[in-house]
């Protein structure tokens, strides 16, 4: 009995699009000609027919799996996927095993293992040996900073090429080759098109599985506009881990942004990390950080100003709440900056640790005792307020260390960051061509 799937064609409509339109050569992976194209740097091992082991790091849906399939064919290499999800050390000794009886057979294994930082430590130096001994060519994939993830020995014997997210000219070169497949127009109108760019948020698998959905759900000479769009396809969520790189991304540019007192920007990232799901409280922790660390006592109101932006995201919830962070926010980026507290403590901290128990000065010990008295405990102290101007200037720091000065006042004053504000302005005001 003939099975449904003995008919290509009934298959092939059942694949999805994304699986379809998978490239067959190199030359046809879009979106990554750093690597693939003429002068990459896969391009030139191919011509060398020769690979070594790779961690293939960046976003999802940017083709790397899809690329290391073509690896293996372009070079004749058994081609050995797995996952590190699934996958434990019972499975890895399974694989190497099969890999050393294909050595010895005279066939390499490009061994390609997805979501490879899911790995221990200890399962990452079990393919040390066999990267070694060129039992396989290991190919990792990874989401996430190879640096972070990945062992110290597995990087050494792996080079790390890192993938793109798509841009909007791959994006479209993409729904043009799902276009032709599909044999007809995606059936929305420009903006619509442009706001489908926009959701594929730089991953090819999404802006074909995304396409699909509008076919599927367009109806005989139906054209969307973009409302009726985001009604078909809802809303993709924005790449975000909040464990993980995209967390830590955002919070940097967030925290530099104020530091650069670029109150639009820090607002966007804000916003961003809150529309992907951010703890609220998270940010608001963030921002009493900023005010103590680069605020600091240029503007010791900034510290009031973002405990109270906590205190009333506790109190109101979301969505209300989240008008007091963005105040917090625009404050902090605005206000006048100064480290110089945090440098001070960072200092005070160092010597505090290097010197050891040394005793302070004699003249500012008390002396309840005739002993510590005779010992010259209190000898020679000047009591401040009795000083012209109330200042003695004496030192207090222990006799071995001397003075140190660990806090400069900021020497930068309202009027500075108010000019700095009104130029910041004006340069922006000049890029949108405004007068």
């Amino acid at each position: 009995m003939s099975s449904l799937f003995d008919h290509a064609g009934v298959a092939d409509a059942i694949r999805p699009l994304a699986d379809r339109l998978r490239p067959k050569s190199l030359a046809e992976v879009s979106g990554q000609e750093h690597l693939t194209g003429p002068d990459g740097a896969l391009t030139r091992m191919i011509e060398a027919k020769s690979l070594g082991s790779m961690i293939f790091w960046g976003p999802p849906g940017t083709g790397k799996t899809t690329v290391a399939r073509l690896l293996s064919r372009e070079t004749d290499l058994y081609f050995e996927q797995i996952s590190a999800i699934f996958s434990g050390v019972a499975d890895l000794k399974k694989v190497f095993e099969a890999a050393r009886m294909r050595r010895e057979q005279g066939r390499q294994t490009l061994l390609f293992v997805d979501e490879i930082h899911r790995f221990n430590r200890s399962q990452q130096d079990s393919f040390l040996p066999v990267m070694e001994d060129g039992t396989i060519v290991l190919v990792g994939a990874t989401t996430e900073n190879p640096s972070f993830e990945l062992n110290a020995a597995l990087l050494s014997r792996a080079r790390v090429l890192t993938f793109k997210s798509h841009d909007e000219a791959s994006l479209s070169s993409l729904l043009a080759r799902a276009e032709a497949e599909m044999g007809k127009p995606l059936p929305v109108d420009d903006e619509a098109r442009a706001l489908l760019l926009t959701l594929a948020d730089g991953d090819g698998r999404a802006i074909l599985t995304l396409s699909e959905e509008v076919w599927r759900a367009a109806r005989e000479g139906e054209l969307f506009d973009s409302g009726q769009l985001l009604n078909v396809v809802q809303r993709r969520a924005p790449i975000y881990d909040k464990g993980q790189d995209g967390h830590y991304n955002l919070i940097s540019a967030l925290h530099k942004s104020i530091r650069g007192s670029d109150p639009d920007a820090a607002l966007y990232y804000m916003c961003r990390m809150l529309d992907a799901g951010e703890d609220p409280l998270f940010v608001a922790r963030r921002f009493v950080r900023m005010a103590v660390e680069d605020i600091g006592l240029a503007d010791p109101q900034a510290l009031v100003v973002c405990n109270a932006a906590k205190d009333a995201y506790d109190f109101l919830g979301s969505p209300e709440g989240e008008l007091a962070l963005a105040n917090a926010c625009i404050y902090l980026a605005t206000a006048p900056k100064s480290n110089g507290a945090y440098l001070a403590y960072k200092a005070a901290v160092r010597d505090a640790k290097a010197n050891g128990s040394l005793l302070p000065p004699k003249h500012i010990l008390n002396a309840p005792t005739k002993l510590m008295s005779s010992e010259g405990y209190g000898d020679g102290y000047r009591y401040d307020h009795d000083e012209p101007d109330a200042f003695s200037g004496q030192n207090y720091f222990p006799e071995k260390m001397g003075r140190r000065r660990y806090y400069a006042p900021p020497e930068r004053g309202f009027e500075r960051e108010i000019n700095k504000r009104l130029q910041y302005w004006a340069k922006l005001r000049e890029e949108r061509g405004e007068k």
